[in-house]
């Protein structure tokens, strides 16, 4: 059995090769695929078991920070991803693909209308550096509470706002908040600027689907694949809490290894 992973790309996309490494190291098939090719009916969704939505700027976000590829997909191809999440299958959206899934409507109920944004960063310029999560859900078929797991962040508007109170109220109560910004103390509640690097509301970093299988999210695991991509790689080595085995493993990559793992699952299971 063999996972068969899309990375969807357009005019833009500047992840998408990292993406489909990243999947490749976790035994998957990804390929790299221009949005086009599905528009137009030459490939379809159907092939894959995962779908993933890479960072980047796609079309120069000149209408809105992936507004132009989610209203391709939406006029085009909604209901065959509605119908690949119904299946089963795996979505993932990182920087702008959170940003595309969410104007897209598939976060954060697939179908559903638009109920959070995602908009300029409280800072009003652009942030790149290190940061810590804090996985805050049970319902994750891949992610496991109370873990903290680090990795960059790059963008302009990933501050996550709601549009009503009754909304966040549901985000919680289905425990949708996939991840939180967390400071070095792992401190509960808002950790303030830079740990928060945005101001999203109440620092949620990602958010998923009620089953889980969607997931989007700002920082980019992607860039964290091995643990000598961390910034601080030879000082831990030298203090001794990276053993020689670790750097073929980042905390980035485990999201990866996990979606693969549970594809072949649901392949085995079937």
């Amino acid at each position: 059995m063999s996972v068969r992973v899309l990375v969807l790309r357009s005019a833009g996309t500047n992840n998408d090769f990292e993406t489909v490494q990243a999947f490749e190291l976790a035994g998957a098939q990804a390929e790299r695929l221009h949005v086009q090719a599905l528009t137009e009916g030459k490939r379809r969704l159907s092939e894959f078991q995962i779908l993933a939505i890479p960072g980047g700027f796609s079309y120069g976000d000149d209408l809105g920070a992936g507004t132009v590829l989610a209203n391709q997909l939406r006029a085009n191809l909604r209901e065959d991803l509605e119908t690949f999440v119904q299946e089963g299958n795996q979505v993932i959206g990182i920087c702008n693909g959170f940003q595309i899934l969410v104007r897209l409507g598939l976060l954060p109920v697939p179908g559903g209308d638009k109920a959070v944004s995602l908009v300029e960063n409280v800072s009003g310029h652009f942030e790149s550096r290190w940061i810590r999560l804090r996985v805050d859900t049970d319902s994750s078929p891949i992610l496991k509470k109370g873990e903290v797991l680090e990795m960059p962040v790059a963008h302009k508007e990933g501050r996550l706002v709601v549009a009503s109170d009754e909304i966040f109220d549901e985000l919680i109560k289905n425990d949708q908040v996939a991840f939180r910004y967390t400071d070095a103390e792992g401190t509960e509640g808002d950790p303030g600027y830079p740990a928060n690097p945005n101001g999203s509301i109440s620092s949620i970093a990602g958010i998923q689907s009620p089953c889980g299988k969607v997931l989007g999210m700002m920082p980019h695991p992607e860039r964290h694949l091995r643990s000598l991509h961390h910034p601080e790689w030879t000082r831990r080595k030298a203090l001794g809490t990276v053993s020689n085995d670790d750097w073929k493993q980042g905390d980035g990559f485990v999201i990866f290894k996990r979606m693969v793992e549970k594809a072949l699952e649901l392949q085995g299971a079937t």
